[in-house]
């Protein structure tokens, strides 16, 4: 048995390191996770597992009493919200720039990439002293500023995968066919990308709602989610902590897998849906094309 079989995992004994490997790797991955998760629904003020016939959600009904923590999270909902509306159309704006370019792309996408390498903390408190000098007050505009900054590269990425998927032979034959760029952008471009835009705003929410280290120096009085736990661990943890930390986990992984589900649905119809508009351009076209026959006919008619 050769190296080469093994690492390639052509043989049985290959493909069971590989599998081996991968399932423990998942296992440290999710194992804090699904423990997080158990541990809340355990009924007593002390963190633990419990057998599940003590499983109860006492400290999940216990939520919708803490206003603080309703409060952190209207904050970190209204700043998730506006990053994701800011970060998705800029991020599809530097895909289709990136696209359109002919010379020094490579420089531009490692401008665009390089802020996901920028220390939070760095970029924080950098940003905190640029707002104060320009004078704005912190509020929760400086922190969807700093989040939108942290979010973007990633949106660009997301966009720039979606954009892959669309040849440029179909905007050529739409172009062709008698469609201005706007409306091929729109009949075209968007419905092929629809899911990925969608990915795009997701992902930058999900960041935006769980970053502590920007908003730690661009927050004001208020306080977002993270802030807000960050405190509370730090003042002893109240088990209502524990239980929302699961609900956000399980609130996630149900919105990540609406959103594959969504892709996995376009990859499956993508082939169908190009060609159908390209075909309603044909049908455009070929209408126009004979009109102006008819009229030529019957000109010389006359």
């Amino acid at each position: 048995m050769s190296f080469d079989a093994i690492v390639t995992g052509r043989t049985s004994g290959g493909r069971l390191l590989f599998t081996t490997i991968t399932a423990l790797s998942l296992a440290i991955v999710y194992a804090p996770v699904l423990y997080l998760l158990l541990a809340s629904l355990n009924p007593d003020a002390q963190l633990g597992l419990v057998p599940p016939s003590r499983y109860s959600l006492k400290w999940y009904f216990a939520l919708l009493d803490d206003g603080r923590l309703a409060g952190a999270l209207k904050e970190s909902a209204l700043v998730g919200l506006a990053t994701a509306a800011l970060a998705t159309p800029i991020g599809l704006s530097a895909a289709l720039a990136y696209r359109a370019m002919t010379h020094l792309r490579g420089v531009f996408l490692l401008v665009i990439l390089s802020a996901m390498f920028v220390p939070g903390t760095i970029e924080g408190l950098g940003l905190s002293a640029t707002l104060r000098v320009v004078g704005l007050a912190p509020s929760w505009v400086t922190i969807a500023i700093g989040h939108l900054l942290w979010t973007l590269p990633f949106a660009a990425v997301v966009s720039l995968i979606g954009l892959s998927a669309v040849r440029p032979s179909t905007i050529a034959a739409a172009r062709d066919l008698g469609a201005g760029p706007i409306r091929a952008f729109v009949d075209i471009t968007l419905p092929l990308m629809r899911t990925n835009l969608i990915s795009s705003f997701v992902f930058a929410f999900l960041l935006s709602l769980n970053e502590q280290a920007r908003a730690y120096y661009l927050a004001g009085s208020q306080n977002t989610l993270p802030l807000y736990m960050f405190g509370a661990m730090n003042s002893g943890a109240s088990p209502t902590i524990y239980a929302f930390s699961g609900a956000i986990i399980v609130i996630s992984v149900a919105v990540v897998a609406l959103v594959f589900a969504g892709l996995v649905g376009q990859q499956s119809r993508r082939p169908r849906q190009a060609p159908g508009k390209i075909h309603g351009f044909a049908r455009l076209h070929s209408s126009a094309s004979d009109g102006g026959q008819r009229d030529r006919s019957d000109a010389r008619g006359v």
